[in-house]
């Protein structure tokens, strides 16, 4: 029966045409690389060598077994690589960066999603800001992320867009809740903003001051908190109104802030959501895996881009 260790013999002796230096190399008594020989010609029922002086010239049909040879061995080191893989892909750490409300799109539930398909695992979810996660993912300090394209550097990096979502006017009271709200009352309102330690670099902050250009005025802020949480409370104890993301405004009102409600802008404002990773970068299972779970995720939140 025809066996990789007979194949690897075979390719020893074509390479050096000997016996005894193929035995050398694969660390085996001579004798023992004869009888490998002799017994995968039985096997074929073909000779693969002819004996000349001290050394061995392979036959055509050697010739012909070669590429064979290779392709199988290649093919059986494939295979025990792959089963590594997955091996240490069952018990390793996954590591995948998001943007700060990515969480509010999925977070446990993604978690949940990797620990439900692999219970050996562990899970990392990387980031509060997308510059910061950017950083880290041209630092090789993650292979992958969901970011928001708003403040995003292309270079280097592979941008595949994925979900978009309305960036919406939230306010608890209800007359300023029954029109769109235009660029030149927006510049007019008073905010809570939240991400403030990312203010410079904050893509709803960029988006605004996009579509506040003709009034010549910033996003105004009465208010800064770090998370979107505290902003939406605010919001609901009528100290500010906010502009929040859609889908984490019907997640967080009804806990949070019951009375309040949401508007759309005029025109209407998305952000944009999109998996990150460096250009050159070749994937790792694990990576492959946060992509298509958070994707999956993040869609069912948030309006698919270019949907499959």
């Amino acid at each position: 029966m025809l066996s990789l260790h007979q194949l690897r013999v075979f390719l020893s002796v074509y390479e050096h045409g000997s016996l005894t230096a193929a035995a050398e190399e694969l660390g085996y008594a001579q004798p023992s690389i004869s009888e490998q020989v002799r017994g995968l010609e039985r096997t074929l029922g073909v000779q693969l060598f002819r004996r000349i002086g001290r050394g061995v010239v392979p036959t055509t049909v050697a010739d012909t077994l070669r590429p064979y040879a290779e392709r199988t061995i290649a093919a059986a080191e494939e295979a025990r690589k792959a089963v590594q893989a997955a091996k240490q892909f069952e018990t390793g750490t996954i590591r995948f960066g998001m943007f700060g409300i990515a969480r509010l799109y999925g977070g446990a539930g993604l978690v949940a999603d990797v620990l439900d398909r692999y219970p050996g695992v562990r899970v990392e979810l990387i980031g509060q800001n997308s510059t910061e996660v950017q950083d880290d993912l041209r630092r090789g300090r993650l292979e992958a992320a969901i970011l928001s394209v708003a403040n995003l550097s292309g270079e280097g990096m592979t941008i595949t867009p994925v979900a978009r979502d309305e960036l919406v006017y939230v306010s608890a009271d209800p007359a300023r809740l029954a029109t769109p709200v235009t660029p030149h009352r927006l510049a007019l309102a008073s905010l809570v903003m939240s991400d403030t330690t990312w203010r410079a670099e904050d893509a709803t902050r960029i988006t605004l001051r996009g579509l506040l250009h003709e009034t010549g005025r910033n996003p105004p802020s009465r208010i800064e908190v770090e998370d979107v949480e505290t902003a939406v409370e605010l919001v609901g104890m009528g100290y500010a109104d906010s502009v929040i993301p859609k889908g984490a405004v019907e997640q967080l009102l009804p806990r949070l802030a019951p009375q309040a409600g949401w508007v759309s802008l005029r025109p209407r404002t998305y952000d944009t959501y999109a998996i990150v990773h460096r250009a050159d970068a070749t994937l790792s299972p694990a990576a492959q895996l946060m992509i298509d779970l958070a994707t999956k995720r993040i869609r069912a939140v948030a309006e698919p881009v270019n949907p499959r």
